[in-house]
């Protein structure tokens, strides 16, 4: 097995997910201090197992939405640090 396919997914799912934090919760981010950021990120690295292995059971299912599941992980990791950044 190629291990650096896995760790290039996470790194890449991890950088799209932390884009969408960023777009999303811009003014959040920018007054966020250094601990809400970081509880922010263990919010969003407490989920990553669980979407990780849904979006490669996904893709393993259907090949041809590998990139729709990709999106959709990034987005389900994104929400879980917005709702540090933006309690309800």
């Amino acid at each position: 097995m190629n291990t650096a396919a896995p760790d290039l997914l996470a790194t890449k799912l991890a950088e799209a997910a932390l884009t969408v934090l960023v777009r999303t919760c811009r003014q959040e981010v920018a007054a966020a201090s250094r601990d809400d950021l970081e509880a922010a990120c263990a919010a969003m690295r407490a989920q990553a197992r669980p979407v990780i292995d849904r979006l490669l059971d996904d893709a393993r299912a259907a090949p041809w939405v590998a990139e729709a599941a990709f999106h959709a992980a990034a987005l389900e990791l994104a929400r879980a640090g917005i709702a540090v950044l933006r309690p309800r």
